[in-house]
């Protein structure tokens, strides 16, 4: 018989205390897992290398960790990690076939695990940091949401008509210039992606798929089927991290009533205040803000992508939106 209690780690915040972040149930010190899995630190040499934290503090990809009880770990996690592992191997094939409801749980529990250190370091923060996560009623409410369907690493659920997330898995052109993995998170829209060798994940973890939609036909749709260049994967990611910001809403999910003998809970969704417009107005100067950060590889500045305002520059579409082939060097 499925265990189909949920968990809410936001009571009196019990994320920070030594919890199974997945079930709640206490845990000693040495019951952790990698925040990171072990077998991508070893296949990308991870484990030294080193993440900023809010707060200007800095651990490496070993020193994070999660609180996790055993039974969570082999029952759940484990038999995760495992499928992942073997599609990841596949390369972007694999990636492709996979789907996108264990993309979600796979990457929302990467997620999930930095918010939780992001949080626990506020307790004591080697700087306090500009916005405090947990003075933020809006991002409380966003967590709590986001927590109620990554559960479903753990209770079986039923998604009736929906995705909780968009996930785009985009193909990528060898690029000697930079790492094979790549690693990027945004908490505030609730995005993440990973760049891993020929093949960059995306995902805004809270959304319903409303972005994924939103850029069907302008963006996704048109690049069906291309490799993109570094350049052109650096425009596709500004696209969906601004799309993201621009974001207005934020999905309610109610479980049905349990029934003897159900073995998933059913999931349905609302947004809640439907007059309100489902985007912020796009603005060219934020777009272009978000541009330039993708491109500080390049040095690429405002100014450059700006160089005429009617038309800025793109890497992906040509003046008639035709797309533009790009070979990497």
């Amino acid at each position: 018989m499925n265990d189909l209690t949920l968990y809410n780690p936001f009571q009196q915040l019990a994320i920070i205390q030594d919890n199974c972040f997945l079930c709640g149930r206490p845990v000693n010190p040495t019951e952790v897992i990698p925040i990171f899995p072990d077998w991508l630190m070893a296949k990308y040499n991870l484990a030294k290398q080193e993440i900023l934290l809010l707060d200007k503090s800095i651990l490496t990809y070993a020193e994070l960790t999660l609180p996790c009880c055993a039974n969570c770990q082999h029952q759940h996690l484990a038999p995760l990690e495992e499928q992942v592992q073997a599609v990841a191997a596949e390369g972007l094939t694999g990636w492709q076939q996979l789907d996108e409801k264990v993309i979600f749980r796979w990457l929302g529990k990467i997620f999930y695990g930095l918010l939780v250190r992001e949080i626990k370091a506020e307790q004591d923060p080697l700087l306090q940091p500009q916005f405090v996560l947990t003075e933020d009623i809006y991002m409380l409410d966003k967590m709590q949401s986001f927590f109620k369907v990554l559960q479903s690493i753990r209770v079986p659920m039923v998604f009736p008509d929906f995705i909780p997330c968009s996930v785009f898995v985009v193909p990528l052109q060898p690029d000697a210039g930079s790492a094979a993995f790549e690693f990027r998170d945004d908490l505030y829209t609730m995005m993440i992606s990973l760049k891993m060798d020929d093949t960059l994940l995306v995902c805004c973890l809270l959304d319903n798929g409303i972005i994924k939609e939103a850029l069907q036909q302008r963006l996704w749709h048109p690049l069906a089927g291309k490799a993109l260049h570094p350049k052109q994967a650096a425009e596709f990611l500004a696209q969906v991290y601004y799309a993201a910001y621009l974001l207005n809403v934020i999905p309610e999910y109610f479980v049905r009533s349990v029934k003897p003998g159900d073995q998933a809970l059913v999931v349905d969704t609302l947004i809640d205040d439907i007059t309100a417009s489902v985007f912020n107005p796009w603005q060219l100067s934020g777009y272009t803000h978000m541009f330039e950060e993708m491109l500080k590889r390049w040095g690429i500045t405002e100014t450059e992508i700006l160089k005429n305002p009617q038309q800025p520059l793109s890497f992906l579409f040509d003046a008639a939106g035709s797309f533009k082939e790009m070979q990497a060097d």
